[in-house]
């Protein structure tokens, strides 16, 4: 980040707010008119400036009662004609919307009430094939679907979620395809058009998830996590790929916002006020409107989220001068404040495997999962699939290259230690054996298939051999200053870094050491903060991460350091902690965990990724 002298002298552009990264994170929630009186679970549906909630809790009895809103202030509307209850889901418009079962109070039962609202009055329709409460809703009154929710009345903590999806064609209600994860109180963008849906996080019993499911009308597939997991939320969208997801319980109230661009989640503004069981309405991530609900009490609270039509789009490097914030500020790629999300588990649960690629495209190749593995699995930067196998099953090993091209080293299949192996998309094809036979290498992962390096090892006793592969043969050139064993390598032959590691197989010492390699030779630079092994990394030698790995005796850690090109510097900690994982990643602000030991084998998957942010410059 720049500091002031840096500046000084120049012409910067002047600006009332900082640039956003788009036009929904520049968006903000604004107070509405106030919901007659407090009102917790009622049904609700429509847009910003013409929506409606009806019945739910209002703290003293359970109402049928409806309220239409315009925009600006909330007049009675026409009374629900089921029994008095809550927990339903609503979709559609105020002039064509719906509201899907729920929750009965006398006697105590789960409903499968169905009725329509034409802007006027509630009118019962087919009812459907299966009574329940907090399901999730979509689509219009003549092609709708409702999906999850319970058939229990009990305590929350006890409500188990259901799989059961039900298609309205206009007339009548049919079971349809099956959500894969078992959920209550999930949420969906109410106005998306059936029989395409999202199925947004969600609970069962006390379990509290993350999950998100699209339905293209004959299959529901698992895709990006939520980055909070939460039941209970309002919703708004006319399209599953775009949308908000707002609110709702974590399991206290949150305020917390999420748009959804049809790839990605992104954190935006918080609501004013925390609160789950609200409703929500609108036509997606520029309009959305949060009604009601609970937070401490039961809440009368409107709030109105709008994202500007014009906006200032961040451009990493830029400098400008904030007029309200009355300081210079620049824009950075902002690795600090990143931190670990969770991706696509892998299907194989495996440590000391060989890893290359980025975070979007990823190989997990090999590994020890109670014995050597042939598997190779290609990440998508949302789940892993299984591809073609190694020829030799092995531990220990790595390589370099991208999910189309790549190459792998050493290695540990129960006798020999010297394979090579290229990929070139769908297949392993066995190639001129390393010189030095070992295992538990590191390697030069941005290198390519027909130019990279391994360095380091065991084979017998610690190496510091360093070989460079030519797209053909193997050559030996200069050694590494410490001989080390899974220690961290990334980089390329022109410029790599090896970090950490242990002096030698199964020896109670630990290194902090890094070395950076020229193209010729390697010199030692700054040590690591924390000595440790069986760590992974990404980036190149002048922005490299690492995490995870063990520190003396044998304990996995979840700490995460990056280099500069001068100095280590501590970031936030992995998820889950382990060691003899995999890592892929191009830079510092750009990188993927997967694999290793907790001591256990894992299939887990992280996420790093660092986003562009307005720093304040400094004075000097």
């Amino acid at each position: 980040m720049a500091k002031y002298s840096d500046i000084k002298g120049f012409t910067v552009q002047t600006v009332s707010t900082d640039p956003a990264a788009s036009q929904f994170v520049g968006g903000s929630w604004a107070s509405g008119g106030s919901f007659p009186g407090g009102l917790t679970a009622g049904v609700g549906f429509g847009t910003q400036t013409a929506a409606i909630v009806a019945g739910g809790y209002n703290g003293t009895a359970y109402t049928n009662e409806s309220f239409e809103y315009n925009g600006t202030s909330w007049t009675e509307g026409g009374d629900l004609t089921a029994s008095a209850g809550q927990a339903r889901f609503g979709h559609g418009v105020l002039t064509a919307g719906g509201a899907v079962a729920g929750y009965r109070t006398s006697p105590a039962a789960v409903i499968n009430n169905y009725e329509t609202y034409d802007g006027t009055s509630f009118t019962e329709q087919a009812d459907l094939n299966t009574a329940r409460q907090t399901l999730a809703a979509s689509g219009s009154t003549t092609a709708a679907l409702g999906a999850g929710g319970t058939t229990s009345i009990g305590p929350g903590s006890t409500q188990t979620g259901l799989t059961n999806v039900e298609s309205y064609n206009g007339s009548s209600w049919s079971e349809t395809t099956e959500i894969n994860t078992a959920r209550k109180m999930a949420n969906s963008f109410p106005g998306g058009p059936a029989p395409t849906m999202i199925l947004v996080g969600g609970a069962s019993a006390s379990t509290i998830y993350t999950n998100v499911e699209t339905y293209n009308g004959s299959a529901w597939t698992e895709i990006t996590d939520l980055n909070t997991g939460r039941f209970a939320m309002g919703g708004a969208g006319q399209a599953q790929t775009d949308g908000l997801v707002f609110g709702g319980a974590v399991p206290s109230a949150t305020g917390a916002t999420e748009n959804w661009n049809g790839t990605s989640w992104t954190e935006l503004a918080d609501l004013s006020t925390a609160r789950d069981n609200l409703v929500g309405a609108g036509t997606g991530a520029a309009s959305a409107l949060a009604a009601t609900g609970y937070g401490g009490g039961f809440l009368s609270a409107t709030e109105e989220f709008t994202a500007p039509a014009v906006f200032q789009k961040t451009v990493e490097g830029q400098l400008y001068f904030n007029s309200t914030a009355n300081a210079f500020k620049e824009t950075i790629t902002d690795v600090p404040g990143a931190t670990w999300a969770s991706g696509g588990s892998l299907n194989t649960a495996r440590a000391e495997l060989a890893s290359f690629g980025i975070q979007t495209a990823a190989l997990a190749i090999g590994g020890d999962t109670g014995s050597p593995s042939a598997l190779t699995e290609n990440y998508n930067g949302s789940s892993w699939t299984e591809v073609g196998d190694l020829n030799n099953a092995r531990f220990g090993f790595n390589g370099a290259g991208t999910t189309t091209a790549g190459i792998v080293a050493a290695g540990h299949d129960g006798s020999n230690r010297d394979y090579t192996e290229t990929w070139n998309g769908s297949s392993w094809t066995e190639v001129t054996e390393i010189n030095q036979a070992r295992l538990r290498v590191s390697s030069a992962k941005m290198g390519t298939s027909t130019d990279t390096m391994i360095f380091g090892g065991e084979g017998p006793g610690d190496r510091s051999d360093t070989e460079v592969w030519d797209g053909s043969s193997w050559t030996e050139v200069s050694e590494m200053n410490d001989a080390r064993v899974q220690a961290m390598g990334s980089g390329t032959t022109a410029a790599a870094i090896c970090a950490g590691g242990q002096p030698g197989p199964g020896s109670p010492q630990f290194d902090n050491a890094v070395e950076t390699w020229d193209g010729s030779s390697w010199t030692e630079v700054t040590e690591i903060n924390t000595r440790k092994a069986g760590l992974a990394g990404s980036g190149p030698s002048t922005a490299t991460l690492i995490f995870g790995g063990f520190t003396p005796p044998n304990s996995p850690t979840n700490q995460t350091e990056v280099w500069n090109g001068s100095s280590w510097t501590e970031l936030n900690n992995l998820g889950t902690t382990r060691k003899e994982l995999g890592g892929a990643g191009a830079s510092s602000a750009s990188a993927l965990a997967f694999g290793g030991a907790t001591p256990s084998v894992s299939s887990a998957t992280e996420e790093w990724t660092a986003s562009l942010s307005n720093k304040t410059i400094t004075a000097s």
